[in-house]
């Protein structure tokens, strides 16, 4: 890790340059040292190093990713790739913290740093109500997982792939109403693409292809088209000669069953917070004029709308990530105990009045490929078993929903509705604030970190390959 950042480093900074500014500052670290008695180009680790510790180490990767952070947080705001090598780091780190307690302070410095670093750098202090909007942003959530959520605008810029038939992709800058033939310009443009290419018939086509492998050819008028992408899926830019060729990018998420993250995640009161406080902040930023425009437009003819369709994906998402770390955990035992886990984070959110969280998780359960695992349902503690029936009777749509508006009708502002029921005719409402009290602990980063970038696998016939071989006597 440490010959990474210094090489990414190294890109904006002449080596001997930056080396001398590391010994100036870390005096005591083992920026470029030798062994004595070894040959430039001879393996082998510095004397520092042998004598140090893998707390030593620890540190001075942190102390050099941090001052790389602090430096340059201004220019990386632009770039994509420097952008995601700091984000893969973090998370590389953040997965170390339960071993490394005295860094506590270094990775709580490194959380505000990285949570900062798309965010626009004013040349003075922004009034304390003000938020701070991003200069530039992946419209989809998980690339941008780390940084407070504020509400789009059709006319912001973002950052989006568009990705050719051999799975290779061009980034490119565009608003976020733009229409498919402003999309295809961009490609175009970034990838040379002569008019007499064009001409010739071989013009470009946009289509957007979801996991499964289902795709759809988008009509150049047709706009804000980045709302419109599902959890896994993604923008090609083709030729119709080539559009029967298209299949899926390699799944986003391996599937390689073992423990996750949700298994080391203690105690569940955490992870349902985590998800409270997020929810909060992606629900907050739905305008009202949203749900108007979403109920009364057809599917393509919406145009502001960018802040709902996130939330609405992230419902989707919640009910998939259910499901997929189910059906990637092997062990019976451990099954059933991870399905009580998850019975419990749905109840803290339901106390929480994070009824989207609370409702995404039963939806999630009763989900036909985990809903069919017997042997795991079986061995659920008859409390848990209860108590999950309660909740089922509360998300049944009888009577227009009559259990869950009664539910819903005690609780008082703030509260999260469930959206899509809003979308139906169901009032909700924001009300004051919700503010939920999370520790800036290593820990409690971990889980938020863990909870703002779920992966998750939302191919149904993929998810059912998995129960079965989980289960495969099970009805």
């Amino acid at each position: 890790l440490l010959d990474d950042i210094v090489l990414t480093h190294s890109l904006f900074l002449p080596t001997e340059r930056f080396l001398q500014q590391l010994h100036q500052q870390y005096p005591g670290a083992p920026w470029g040292a030798t062994r004595v008695g070894t040959r430039v180009g001879e393996e082998g680790p510095p004397a520092h190093w042998e004598e140090g510790s893998g707390l030593r180490r620890k540190r001075a990767v942190l102390a050099v990713l941090l001052h790389f952070l602090e430096t340059y947080k201004g220019l990386l705001q632009e770039e994509e790739s420097a952008g995601k090598v700091i984000k893969e780091l973090y998370l590389l780190i953040m997965k170390d913290t339960s071993l490394y307690h005295e860094l506590e302070d270094e990775i709580i410095k490194l959380h505000q740093l990285v949570e900062t670093v798309e965010l626009k750098v004013a040349d003075e202090t922004p009034p304390p109500n003000k938020q701070v909007k991003p200069l530039f942003r992946h419209f989809r959530r998980i690339d941008s997982c780390l940084q407070t959520r504020v509400a789009f605008r059709g006319s912001d810029e973002i950052f989006c792939r568009v990705y050719m038939p051999d799975h290779s992709y061009v980034t490119i800058r565009s608003r976020l109403s733009a229409s498919v033939q402003d999309i295809l310009t961009s490609v175009t443009e970034k990838l040379q693409y002569s008019e007499e290419q064009s001409s010739r018939g071989d013009a470009l086509i946009l289509v957007t292809m979801a996991s499964s492998g289902e795709k759809a050819v988008l009509q150049p008028s047709e706009e804000c088209v980045f709302t419109t992408l599902g959890i896994n899926s993604h923008l090609f830019a083709c030729t119709k000669d080539t559009f029967d060729s298209l299949v899926p990018l390699p799944e986003e998420i391996q599937v390689v069953p073992g423990d996750t993250e949700i298994h080391r995640a203690e105690p569940e009161a955490d992870v349902a917070n985590h998800l409270t406080a997020f929810h909060w902040e992606l629900f907050r930023c739905i305008h009202e004029l949203e749900f108007v425009d979403y109920v009364f437009h057809g599917e393509r003819g919406r145009r502001e709308t960018a802040n709902l369709e996130l939330l609405l994906q992230r419902c989707s998402e919640v009910q998939h990530w259910v499901g997929t770390e189910l059906l990637l955990c092997e062990g019976l035992g451990k099954r059933a105990h991870l399905l009580k886990k998850l019975i419990k984070i749905a109840a803290i959110c339901k106390q929480n009045q994070d009824m989207l969280s609370f409702y995404a998780i039963v939806i999630g359960l009763n989900n036909a490929a985990v809903s069919r695992l017997r042997l795991t349902w079986e061995k659920l503690p008859g409390k848990f078993k209860n108590l999950f029936r309660k909740f089922e009777n509360l998300t049944v749509g009888e009577r227009n929903h009559k259990t869950y508006r009664e539910v819903l009708a005690k609780m008082k502002p703030p509260l999260i509705p469930f959206v899509p029921l809003i979308l139906k005719g169901e009032e909700g409402s924001q009300g004051l604030p919700l503010s939920l009290e999370l520790e800036a602990s290593p820990a409690q980063l971990q889980t938020k970190a863990y909870v703002r970038q779920l992966r998750v696998i939302d191919n149904q016939n993929l998810l059912f390959e998995l129960s079965y071989k989980l289960e495969p006597g099970s009805q």
